[in-house]
Order: structure tokens, then C-alpha cells, then sequence
């Protein structure tokens, strides 16, 4: 048994020991506590006051190495290995591999790559797919972003059925724009088959996302993003959104999709990581140096993290999910403790997950803030136990 001592949590005020034995943790205490397995502890790792957390969860990442997910092809199999440990690598134990508006065809065609995928072994430190997340394509040609046009469809029942096809089992979230719903059916039938909803590219009135949100919808995709910004008379989606405590808003905090003031807003208007988790929105090149990539039919162009089309058009980001914890402390936004949980608490509970207990796998994270400098940094220590 390994014993992790003088650990921050998320969830406590004091510090905490933690007890792993094969890999799983097994108990949790105060760190002036001892109990009965004290005599059988092989050796203590003290962090000294450093934050532990379980990994990173990722609900909104487009591609990664250079490969899109929308493009995904049986031969991609081992791509997707490739692309899993390079997000392991990269702090994130579980993700939501997200394909974005295009033919039906190439919707179906990802979505059995993704099946087989996960019918597969993991290869051992690998991030895990959770499931996917439609992002499209029944979206407001009003605020499509980077979505091309061609590929948008109505909302009804029938097009649901069609893009759905035979993979509902793996399809977990779908965003959609809650104002294309004219019959009011869509967003009970969605729940019904266990996805979660998530309201994002729209033009959607606070009336129009109230109703959606009360039909059961619970999340709203990229906020501010693709969406009319609020105003004190007309607070739309995002307000009606924040003044819930049953809905979640991702944000990219790149500070070029939002800036650090406006996340600064949002973060204590929502209570932080009770309304808000980060996503990275990261397009297919991330892993990858900056420069011009294929994008569907068109290029993107990467510089210094962000993606843009060839129009100026912002496409997307290429920084990795733990990056945006890093920098809301170094914009001074949050404390330690909500950073981490935007990252790793936050994703999960929106996806109705654990958060870190008794019985789970011990993959975790040791962050270490240096004060002067406003830096977070974290290392995986699970692969450290067999080393102590």
C-alpha cells in the first residue's frame, strides 16, 4: 500500500491522507488521523500541501494530431490509440471526442469508428472515450460560426432519427439551438434516450431557453460563443442560463474566445465550478506545431495556440484542456481550488460522474502553485507508485 499524505482536495477544507493499493484508493482521512492500516503501508509520499485531484475531463475536443474526428475511418484505429495517450499525456483520463456539423454520411462514419473503437482494449495510459458530442447539425445559420452551411439541418424528429441512426448508446451530448425546436418534441425524446442537451450556436430568447431548459436540457456549449451576448433587457440563453443551478456552461478560457474580464463574470455569476466547466474546444491540430491545416473542405491557420479560418473566422483553439486552469491563475480569476475543479470536479458532475472517493482508480494529478510567479504546474504521480 501507498500512502499520499498532506493532500488538498477540492471538496475539503483540511488536509487529507490517502490510502491506494493496487492502484485503487482506499481510504480517505484527515492528515492527523491514523487508523488500521497504518502497519501495512509500504511507503508515504508527502505533498506537502500540494492539491490532488483525478485527472482531466475534456466534454468538447474536435480532433487531435491532425486528425478530425469528423473525418474519422476504420484505418484511424490506431490513430485514435495515438491520440488518447497524447491526451493522457496532457492531464486528461476521459473525454468526449466531438464532431461537428458535416454530411450524414460522415456522421454515421465516425460515430462505428468510434463504436469499434471502444469495443477495443484500452493500451494502458490512455485517456478514455466517454461517448460523443454531437455538435450539430441543428444549429442557427445565424450564428453557425465555422460550421459549414451546407451541412445544417431542420430540427425534427425524423432528421434526429436519421443522424442518430443505430448509435444512440454512444452519442452522450448533442448541442443543438433550442429555437429550431417549432413542435417542442425534440429535447424530451433526446432525454429520454439518455443524452444530455446542450444549447449552443442559436439565437435563442431567455424564453426559448427556459422552455428547453425545463423540458431537461442542462448544458449550454461554449459560452458566449455562437450565441447572442448579454444584455441587461434581454439576458437570452446565457443569462437564463446562469440564473440556474440545474444547467452548466462550458467555456473555452484561451482568453481569445472570451477575455479573462468576461471570465472573470461569468465564473462568480455561475459560482465557479458549480455552473461552469472548461472545455478546450481544441481543433484537430493540437499536439501539433502552429501553422495552415486542412479543415473539412477548407484550412485552418494556427498561431501561438488559436485557430482561425481563412476569413478571420475563430474556428477553435490547439492548447490542451489544463491550460485554461493555468491561466485563471495566472490572470489571478480564481483560487487553486477552483481552477483545478473547473477542469476535473466540474465535467464531471455536469456529466453526472464521481468526483474523487473511496473505490476509484487511482489516476491522479499533484498540482503545485508557485505564488510569485502565478504558475500552475501538475505531474501524474500514479505511475510514480511502483518507483517509491
Amino acid at each position: 500500500m501507498i500512502r499520499l499524505i498532506n493532500c488538498r482536495l477540492t471538496e475539503y477544507k483540511t488536509l487529507k491522507n490517502i490510502t491506494i493499493n493496487n492502484n485503487i484508493i482506499t481510504h480517505i482521512c484527515d492528515s492527523n488521523t491514523k487508523d488500521e492500516t497504518d502497519k501495512t503501508i509500504i511507503n508515504s509520499i508527502d505533498l506537502k500541501g500540494d492539491y490532488l485531484s483525478l485527472g482531466g475531463v475534456d466534454l468538447q475536443i474536435n480532433g487531435g494530431l491532425g486528425l478530425a474526428f469528423p473525418d474519422l475511418a476504420l484505418p484511424d484505429i490506431e490513430k485514435l490509440h495515438q491520440i488518447c495517450a497524447y491526451l493522457w499525456s496532457v492531464g486528461v483520463d476521459q473525454f468526449m471526442p466531438t464532431i461537428v456539423t458535416t454530411s450524414v454520411a460522415k456522421i454515421r462514419q465516425s460515430l462505428e469508428v468510434i463504436k469499434t473503437f471502444k469495443e477495443c482494449n484500452n493500451k494502458g495510459n490512455e485517456a478514455e472515450i466517454l461517448g460523443v458530442h454531437l455538435e450539430g447539425p441543428f444549429l442557427n445559420v445565424q450564428k453557425k460560426g465555422a460550421h459549414p452551411q451546407e451541412h445544417l439541418l431542420p430540427l425534427n424528429l425524423d432528421n434526429i432519427k436519421k443522424v442518430f441512426h443505430n448509435y444512440g448508446n454512444i452519442i452522450k451530448i448533442i448541442t443543438l439551438a433550442p429555437e429550431l425546436d417549432s413542435e417542442g418534441d425534440i429535447i424530451p425524446y433526446l432525454t429520454d434516450l439518455g443524452v444530455i442537451v446542450s444549447f449552443g450556436h442559436s439565437m435563442a430568447t431567455a424564453e426559448d431557453a427556459k422552455r428547453g431548459f425545463d423540458q431537461g436540457a442542462s448544458m449550454v456549449t461554449h459560452a458566449f460563443n455562437a450565441m447572442p451576448s448579454l444584455h441587461h433587457r434581454e439576458p437570452g440563453m446565457l443569462g437564463e442560463a446562469i440564473a440556474r443551478t440545474d444547467v452548466y456552461c462550458g467555456l473555452i478560457a484561451d482568453g481569445k474566445h472570451v477575455s479573462p474580464t468576461m471570465l472573470k463574470v461569468i465564473l462568480q455569476a455561475s459560482n465557479y465550478e458549480e455552473g461552469i466547466f472548461l472545455v478546450s474546444d481544441a481543433l484537430a491540430p493540437i499536439g501539433l506545431d502552429d501553422g495552415i491545416y486542412p479543415w473539412d473542405e477548407r484550412t485552418i491557420e494556427v498561431k501561438n495556440g488559436t485557430a482561425t479560418l481563412p476569413d478571420g473566422t475563430l474556428s477553435g483553439t490547439t492548447l490542451p484542456l489544463f491550460i485554461g486552469a493555468q491561466n485563471l491563475i495566472r490572470w489571478d480569476i480564481c483560487t487553486i481550488q477552483k481552477a483545478i475543479a473547473l477542469v476535473t470536479d466540474a465535467p464531471r458532475r455536469a456529466m453526472k460522474m464521481p468526483t474523487i472517493k473511496v473505490g476509484q482508480k487511482a489516476n491522479l494529478i499533484r498540482w503545485h502553485h508557485n505564488q510569485d510567479k502565478k504558475s500552475l504546474t501538475w505531474e501524474r504521480i500514479s505511475t510514480k507508485f511502483d518507483e517509491v
